[in-house]
């Protein structure tokens, strides 16, 4: 496993950490090429908890970004800072991050994971811990509803959120009982799709896509 890129996403990267949040680290990786033709192909993924750690393979990463997958996009457009690990393939990539970008996709990509979070918000409990997970959901989805309009109107991600305070209070309104007030962010985005000029292009540049990750193959053979 040769590590590409890799750094400090999720609630750190936003701002919006707590004392007892999680770090939440994601990366990049490249198997060695020849490892593709024996009988056993190399792990596409490797998650672990302790710590909080998910790095794909740079194939199923190409694939995850052009499907418009918040998690794995946002790893492209980190501040300097959350980033830990930095080659030269993992500095491509971040080069070459808008051209994973379709407004089609980011669209559909963003409002699903935040409809996600909202479902969630439907099946809370009334206990402490319930609470805790409901504001967490709620964040979560402000936050994606959020980057992902500014996203389609600019075709720039913002990581760091600009008010996080907004965010976490939004997070303890719902989360005791204002959920008509989540139900309506959902409603109010998806009219902002519709009407949003977007500056995206319809299809991702899967070519340059596809150029990085040759090259990520061939700098891997066997010398």
């Amino acid at each position: 496993m040769h590590l590409l890129l890799s750094g400090i996403v999720g609630s750190v990267a936003y701002g919006l950490a707590g004392p007892d949040s999680d770090v939440d680290r994601i990366g990049v990786f490249a198997a060695p090429t020849v490892a593709f033709h024996g009988l056993h192909p190399p792990r596409e993924s490797v998650v672990t908890t302790d710590p909080d750690l998910t790095l794909h393979e740079c194939a199923k990463y190409a694939r995850l970004a052009l499907s418009g997958n918040p998690t794995a996009t946002e790893l492209m457009w980190l501040p300097e800072e959350c980033y830990e690990t930095r080659t030269e393939f993992g500095d491509r990539l971040i080069g070459i991050r808008a051209a994973f970008l379709s407004a089609p996709r980011v669209r559909d990509a963003y409002l699903g994971y935040a409809s996600q979070q909202f479902r969630k918000l439907t099946t809370r409990d009334s206990s402490i811990s319930g609470r805790r997970r409901s504001a967490k959901h709620a964040r979560h989805l402000a936050r994606l509803l959020h980057q992902g309009r500014v996203l389609y109107a600019t075709g720039v991600l913002e990581i760091r959120l600009a008010d996080p305070e907004w965010f976490r209070a939004f997070g303890e309104r719902v989360a005791g009982g204002a959920l008509a007030e989540a139900e309506e962010l959902v409603a109010a985005a998806e009219r902002d799709f519709a009407r949003i000029r977007t500056p995206l292009p319809e299809r991702p540049d899967e070519e340059t896509v596809e150029r990085w990750l040759l090259d990520v193959r061939a700098a891997h053979l066997p010398r």
